[in-house]
């Protein structure tokens, strides 16, 4: 069955995904455009402040968590889908209504105290039902703050029009009056009206329903429930009527005019209905599966995946499956570390290297020249002196004194002028000294070139460090980065463990499995282990229900009272055996005195209140005759507030680990 979904992109999704896993295909045509506002500056007060939060949609829901990072609030949904997308969210203590604004309200007056503090309404910018004005005559303060808005489409999706005129859809669905007026309303100015007479519209309500009565629908289908799991079993239920009998009912719609689905099968005699009935087209109001129903579906499936997770357990990477035995993903083979002290040593020996050889080669080439020099002053020094000269040879005056400037590793000095009457000097003399001249200047050079060599190794090793310094970084960053990754996988893991443990507490399931999935991730953390210690005494049997505990409440109060009315007399025995079978006592919160008759009254209102850990301090006051009566209730009673507690430790410290990830 082709089926039209009108509600926002997002949820459009997964309802598509709903309907796909039915055997039916989606036709995606978002009749709004979903966008999250910034929380107004009082918002933060109001958050604090309130008692509870009300939430009217999933949208709000989804814009609540993006308003902040506050799950600890109780929530009150007004559905399932709405409370699932909740928790989901990390929110731990989430209730729901299963039904409309109007449930939503009944349980804000059941469940919560007007003296306790205002509600905090979390909604879009326009609202179905004002929160405020209904719960004001209760006592109740709501303040309401819009933290999204439903922006209408100002035409038909391209997708619903061409579905529509190729008569493509055989149903289309509706999740509230707004879409409803809206897609009326596209419908008409599109002239697409004619082509919606094979069309069967299911709202979620009749109040969903109501603005479509002037569109030619071929049946209008208000689902039993204001839930999305009663819309789509509506949806399975068209099939059998619509689709098989295809061929009849066209034959018997051109006699007897459109038909209106039901469950049960037509009489062969009916007769076709006057056309006045046909206008407006009667609601029809089918009941789904139920809550008890659902509930089983969703134990099954849960069940099922877990069992599917189990079974492909040996086929999932080694990191994964070592995240679930609760060892932490295999940390990824660290990058060798580069040991920036021992680059620098190496750098440093090899420049110490490499100017120890410049200092060798230079020495051994002085001591070659000291060498050269002394030999040529030699052989100057056998030479006679010229005729007419009374000093010592100007070459020879040179070479001394250039051996000096070498021994002294300083500059040579200039040098000395020839007096007229000195001879001129040897050829010989002359080339030498040329020659030691080049090999003083090559060696200049040479020193100089090794400098800046020098020079370049150093910055070369500045650099290196640096590089060292900037990678050294970057791995402590990813390892940082991974760290948290892991700790915030931990932590949406003990989120969803938790949730699954509170729901099992309160519907008084067993809780063993869920309990075993928390062995793992607990190791190494005391507050888990001991949570986990705590509600493994109750995980094969589980825990006596809130429900259950208020419907045994009245029997146990009977027969406390009685038990403390009579004493040892036969009379008394007697008179107190007839009270346990018929009894009168006062109830309510309002009952005065010390008595048991009035703490068992204040006990069974704080019961009706939700209270269930007064109502335990209560009974344990009361007198010794009466525990005979009253200690089965009381186990039964401390053991659900002991395994609330545990899963609500659990739920807190996922939240904890989850935040200091971020």
């Amino acid at each position: 069955m082709r089926v039209l979904i009108t509600r926002p992109e997002r949820e459009a999704t997964t309802l598509a995904t709903a309907l796909a896993e039915r055997g039916h295909v989606p036709v995606i045509a978002p009749l709004f455009r979903l966008e999250i506002l910034h929380p107004p500056a009082t918002f933060a007060t109001d958050l604090s402040e309130c008692q509870a939060i009300l939430l009217s949609s999933a949208n709000g829901a989804r814009a609540l968590a993006e308003a902040g990072e506050q799950r600890g609030k109780p929530i009150l949904a007004v559905g399932d889908t709405t409370a699932s997308t909740a928790e989901g969210l990390g929110f731990v203590s989430v209730v729901s209504a299963a039904g409309d604004g109007r449930a939503l309200a009944d349980l804000a007056r059941k469940r919560l105290d007007p003296k306790a503090g205002p509600l905090l309404h979390v909604s879009g910018v326009d609202i179905a039902q004002d929160f405020a004005a209904a719960l004001a005559p209760d006592g109740f303060e709501v303040r309401r703050v819009p933290l999204y808005d439903a922006r209408e489409e100002t035409t038909l999706p391209d997708s619903a029009r061409a579905a529509i005129e190729a008569r493509a859809v055989d149903a289309a669905m509706f999740f509230s009056p707004r879409a409803s007026d809206l897609f009326a309303r596209l419908v008409q100015e599109g002239g697409l009206s004619t082509a919606l007479s094979n069309v069967t519209a299911i709202a979620i309500s009749p109040a969903a329903l109501e603005p479509l009565r002037a569109l030619p629908f071929k049946a209008t289908v208000a689902a039993a429930h204001p839930t999305r799991q009663s819309v789509l079993d509506e949806i399975d239920r068209l099939p059998a009527d619509t689709v098989l009998g295809a061929p009849k009912a066209a034959a018997e719609a051109a006699v007897e005019g459109p038909s209106i689905m039901s469950d049960t099968p037509s009489s062969p005699e009916s007769t076709a209905p006057p056309a006045a009935s046909m206008t407006p087209r009667p609601v029809e109001v089918r009941r789904g599966i139920g809550v008890a129903g659902a509930f089983i579906v969703g134990l099954v499936a849960s069940c099922l995946v877990l069992a599917g997770a189990l079974i492909s357990l040996p086929y999932w990477p080694a990191e994964i499956r070592a995240l679930w035995q609760g060892q932490g993903a295999a940390s990824a083979t660290p990058a060798p570390a580069l040991d920036l002290q021992q680059v620098r040593q190496d750098a440093t020996a090899v420049a110490n290297a490499s100017v120890e050889a410049a200092k060798r080669e230079i020495s051994a080439r002085l001591d070659d020249l000291e060498k050269r020099v002394r030999a040529a002053s030699a052989a100057a020094a056998e030479q006679p002196a010229s005729p007419g000269t009374g000093g010592p040879d100007p070459a020879i005056a040179e070479l001394r004194g250039k051996i000096e400037a070498l021994e002294g590793r300083a500059a040579a000095p200039a040098p000395v002028p020839a007096t007229p009457t000195q001879a001129a000097p040897n050829p010989e003399q002359e080339k030498e000294l040329a020659t030691l001249r080049l090999e003083l200047a090559t060696m200049r050079n040479t020193v100089q070139t090794m400098d800046q060599t020098i020079a370049v190794q150093r910055d070369q090793t500045k650099l290196l460090a640096e590089a060292v310094d900037k990678a050294r970084g970057e791995a402590s960053a990813r390892n940082a980065g991974e760290q948290k990754a892991m700790s915030a996988a931990r932590a949406s893991a003990l989120i969803g463990i938790a949730a699954r443990l509170s729901a099992a507490v309160e519907s008084g399931l067993p809780f063993a499995t869920d309990l075993a999935l928390l062995t793992p991730l607990a190791q190494g953390d005391a507050r888990l282990t001991e949570s986990a210690t705590t509600l493994q005494a109750y995980a094969q049997n589980g825990v006596a229900s809130r429900p259950a505990l208020v419907a045994e409440f009245p029997a146990v109060a009977k027969a406390a009272l009685a038990d403390d009315l009579a004493d040892d007399s036969f009379g008394e025995r007697l008179l107190g055996k007839v009270r346990g079978l018929v009894s009168l006592r006062r109830v309510g919160n309002d009952v005065e005195g010390d008595g048991t008759e009035a703490k068992l009254a204040r006990a069974e209102a704080a019961l009706e209140a939700g209270d269930l850990a007064k109502a335990v301090a209560l009974v344990k006051t009361l007198p010794p005759q009466t525990s005979r009566a009253t200690t089965g209730w009381l186990s039964r009673a401390e053991a659900n507030l002991a395994a609330k507690k545990a899963a609500d430790q659990i739920s807190s410290q996922a939240v904890t680990l989850l935040g200091s990830a971020r």
